[in-house]
């Protein structure tokens, strides 16, 4: 399967930033001269940036452009919970929208966290999670395919920790996660029912099997008014 071009720019532009072609709060071209740069519309520019800006490698100022991040404090974090269950301990709901569920070659950030040989597919699923049907978090989820690739659509999209529990006989490990802030563009408004420049929390995570290989990569934003992250020492 082709790679999609918003991962071939992501790519390209992850690159640059690592060879220092971009620095640290570096300002990267206005999206105009980049999509015409990559021969692409503004709306796969835009993807591109997208994904770069949920991974923390770069960030988007209000009013000013896009730039290169720079470092995050990282909280450390332990324990392993699905959403399912952290929103079920909260007495409500859970359920999601899928969105985007396809099987094809990983972007060059996916196979640095998934720490994936070369020509490993990854199964990469976009969704809604929702809380007592209110929109809380937008996600996309990244997984080595073989992995998961005895299972139904619906065993790893609606409850994918239990699965490789209960079904593949897997012991989940550590998890790392990342977790910074952003502000909803047009599509997070769009995707989440909210306002367009309304804080939103980021997450970064990637989940380890009890042996330590890296079984899930995950790019999340949620509504800053519908979600806190608590942290227990």
């Amino acid at each position: 399967m082709e790679e999609p071009m918003y991962i071939k720019i992501h790519n390209s532009l992850k690159r640059d930033v690592e060879r220092r072609i971009y620095h640290v709060g570096d300002r990267i071209p206005a999206e105009r001269d980049l999509a015409k740069k990559f021969g692409v519309s503004r709306m796969t520019l835009r993807q591109a940036i997208k994904t770069l800006e949920d991974e923390g490698i770069l960030e988007r100022r209000l009013g000013s452009g896009t730039y290169v991040a720079s470092q995050k404090v990282q909280e450390k974090m332990s324990g392993v919970m699905s959403f399912t269950e952290i929103t079920r301990a909260n007495g409500q709901t859970p359920s999601s929208k899928l969105l985007f569920y396809q099987v094809g070659k990983p972007s060059v950030s996916e196979k640095e966290r998934l720490q994936l040989a070369d020509g490993v597919e990854v199964l990469r699923m976009e969704r809604i999670r929702y809380a007592d049907d209110s929109p809380i978090c937008s996600e996309v989820v990244t997984i080595p395919y073989h992995l998961v690739a005895a299972f139904s659509k619906e065993d790893i999209s609606e409850h994918l920790y239990q699965t490789l529990q209960d079904q593949a006989g897997f012991k989940l490990g550590q998890v790392k996660e990342y977790i910074s802030a952003a502000i909803a563009n047009e599509n997070d408004a769009r995707l989440l029912a909210c306002r367009k420049g309304e804080p939103l929390i980021t997450r970064r995570q990637v989940t380890q099997l009890q042996d330590g290989t890296p079984f899930e990569y995950t790019r999340a934003q949620y509504v800053a008014e519908r979600f806190e992250f608590t942290f227990a020492k």
